[in-house]
C-alpha cells in the first residue's frame, strides 16, 4: 500500500455499510443534520450480511417487523424474509435518507489512533480496488461493522478431509455456479444456515443429509404474520408497523422469559411441536433433543414447517453422530456408517471479528480488546469517542441497535451543549467482571478470551433484553461513569479502563 498523501475530515466515521451503519447514519443524518460524516464499506457492495452471503434460501430468522428500523415499516407480506427482501429494504432506506454520496466501498479500516491534543482519531483505510491508502480524521468513530469475520468463515480440522474426492463448501463462501441438482449433499451443522439449506436444497438434489453432533431447538413459525398483515391493512403502514413491532418484542421477550425460568416445560412444548410435524415413530428424543435448555443457544425458526415437510417427503435427513473422517466417497461416522455424498456444505459456524479487526491505540498506547469493559452495550472504558454496535443473540438484531443509536444521537448533541469534545467511560478496577456475552453458542465460546468483558450491574452489563436497554438508553445520558473533556483540560489525558 502507499503512504496516504491526503487527509479528508469529518464529524463521525461510520464502519460498515450494513444493517447498523446505514441505520446510524440516518439517525445522525436526521438528529444532527450540520454534522460531517461518512462510511466507509471494505467490500463493494452495501447490504453487510446479507449481499454476503449467497447460499440457497438465505433469509433471517428474526421477523421483520422487529429486525427491520423503528424508522421504516416493514410492508412486505412476509414476516421471515429472504435474503433479496431484506436488501431491497436496505437499498430503500439508503435512496430515502439520501446517503448513497456518503458511502465509500473498497475502504477498509486497518487502524485508528486517537490524539488527546487533537480530540480526533487519525484512521487508516486501504483502498482494495487501488491499492492506495487513505487516511480520514475523525472525531467520533461509529462501528457497525457487526462481530464476525467477513474474510473467513470457521471449518473444523476434519481428519482425511483432502482425500474427499467431491466439492467442500463453505456457507460463507458458496459458488455462484455450484451444480447440486441430482447430487447427494451432505450439510455439517445445526444451526440457523444448516436447517434453511436442507430444504433450499432438498427439491434439487437427489437428497439432502443434515449431519449433526448436537441436536439444536428448532420452531415452526408461520412465513407470513396474519395479524401484521391485518394491522397493516386496517390502521395502514406506519400504525399497523408500530403496533406488530410492540406485539412481537412482547412475544420475544415472553419465549425467552419462558425458556429461562422454566426450562422443562419449554422442553416438553418444543418436543410436542416438533413430534406433531414429523413422520409417525420418528426418533425426535434423538436428534431434536438437545442437550442444554432452550435459550442456552439461539432457537432456530423454520418458516411455515419447510424443514419438516421436507422430511416427511423423504427429501432430506437428520443424522446425529460424530465424524470420525473424511472418506473419498463421503463421511465416515464413529458409529461405522458412511454417508456417501457428491458435496459436502461445512455450516460450522462463524469465526468473530470484533470491531472489524481495527487496531486501536489511544495517545499512542495499544488497545488491549480483552482489557476493556462495555458501557451502556456501546462505548469501551478508556476509549475516548467510540462506539460499537452490537445487536441481540436472544431477540432481533436491529433492535438494540435503533436504542444504540438514538442515545449515541443524544451524547453528542450533550457534548455540543456543554461545549466537550471528547468523552470516554471509567470503570471502577475493583468492579467484578464476566465474559461479554452469556450465550452457549460455538463461535462466542472460542472468542471470548479476545473480546471485552462486562460488569455485573448496569452501565456495564451487554443486557440482552430490549426493556431494560430502553430504560438505560432513553434515560439521563451522562452519568458519573463518564469523564468529559473540552480544549483547554485535555492535559489531564485519558484515563484507564
Amino acid at each position: 500500500m502507499t503512504s496516504p498523501t491526503t487527509t479528508d475530515r469529518v464529524d463521525v466515521l461510520i464502519v460498515g455499510a450494513g444493517i447498523s451503519g446505514i441505520g446510524a447514519a440516518r439517525y445522525l443524518r436526521t438528529e444532527h443534520p450540520t454534522k460531517s460524516f461518512a462510511i466507509v464499506e471494505a467490500r463493494s457492495t452495501s447490504g453487510g450480511t446479507w449481499d454476503l452471503f449467497r447460499y440457497p434460501g438465505i433469509r433471517s430468522d428474526s421477523d421483520l417487523h422487529t429486525f427491520g428500523y423503528a424508522f421504516k415499516p416493514w410492508t412486505d407480506k412476509q414476516a421471515i424474509a429472504d435474503a433479496p427482501r431484506i436488501l431491497d429494504y436496505l437499498h430503500e432506506t439508503i435512496d430515502e435518507n439520501e446517503l448513497t454520496d456518503h458511502i465509500r466501498f473498497d475502504h477498509k479500516v486497518v487502524s485508528a489512533a486517537w490524539s488527546s491534543d487533537d480530540a480526533r482519531w487519525q484512521v487508516e483505510i486501504d483502498r482494495t480496488d487501488t491499492g492506495e491508502r487513505v487516511r480520514v480524521s475523525a472525531g467520533w468513530i461509529f462501528c457497525g461493522s457487526g462481530y464476525y469475520d467477513y474474510d473467513q468463515g470457521f471449518s473444523p480440522e476434519f481428519a482425511g478431509r483432502e482425500r474427499f474426492r467431491g466439492q467442500i463448501v463453505h456457507p460463507q463462501h458458496w459458488p455462484e455456479d455450484l451444480d447440486y441438482a441430482g447430487k447427494r449433499v451432505v450439510v455439517i451443522g445445526s444451526g440457523a444456515t444448516a436447517v434453511t439449506l436442507l430444504p433450499a436444497m432438498a427439491d434439487d438434489a437427489e437428497h439432502v443429509t443434515m449431519l449433526q453432533r448436537t441436536p439444536t431447538y428448532i420452531i415452526p413459525l408461520p412465513r407470513e404474520d396474519a395479524i401484521a398483515n391485518t394491522l397493516k391493512k386496517v390502521l395502514g403502514d406506519e400504525r399497523g408497523y408500530a403496533l406488530t413491532r410492540q406485539k412481537n418484542v412482547a412475544q420475544q421477550r415472553l419465549l425467552f422469559e419462558l425458556c429461562q425460568r422454566f426450562p422443562s416445560v419449554a422442553r416438553r412444548m418444543i418436543r410436542k411441536i416438533n413430534e406433531s410435524q414429523l413422520p409417525e415413530g420418528y426418533p425426535v428424543d434423538k436428534h431434536f433433543n438437545p442437550p442444554y435448555n432452550p435459550w442456552d443457544q439461539r432457537l432456530c425458526v423454520v418458516p411455515d414447517s419447510d424443514l419438516f415437510r421436507t422430511i416427511r417427503k423423504g427429501k432430506a435427513s437428520i443424522v446425529t453422530d460424530r465424524i470420525a473422517e473424511f472418506t473419498e466417497n463421503g463421511i465416515l461416522l464413529e458409529s461405522g456408517e458412511e454417508l456417501e455424498a457428491d458435496i459436502i456444505v461445512t455450516a460450522t459456524g462463524l469465526n468473530i471479528k470484533i470491531i472489524g479487526g481495527i487496531e486501536l491505540t489511544v495517545d499512542g498506547r495499544p488497545v488491549s480488546l480483552p482489557d476493556t469493559v462495555v458501557y451502556r452495550g456501546m462505548m469501551l472504558s478508556g476509549i475516548p469517542n467510540f462506539a460499537l454496535a452490537i445487536g441481540y443473540t436472544n431477540a432481533s438484531w436491529t433492535l438494540k441497535i435503533g436504542l444504540l443509536c438514538e442515545y449515541f444521537c443524544k451524547l453528542l448533541g450533550y457534548m455540543d451543549a456543554h461545549g466537550h469534545d471528547s468523552v470516554w467511560p471509567v470503570a471502577d478496577p475493583a468492579m467484578p467482571i464476566r465474559p461479554l456475552l452469556d450465550f452457549g453458542a460455538g463461535y462466542v465460546q472460542r472468542a471470548l478470551a479476545t473480546l471485552p468483558k462486562q460488569g455485573e450491574k448496569a452501565p456495564w452489563v451487554m443486557s440482552m433484553s430490549y426493556y431494560a436497554d430502553r430504560r438505560v438508553l432513553r434515560g439521563d445520558v451522562a452519568d458519573e461513569n463518564l469523564h468529559f473533556a473540552r480544549a483547554r483540560d485535555r492535559t489531564a489525558g485519558v484515563v484507564g479502563v
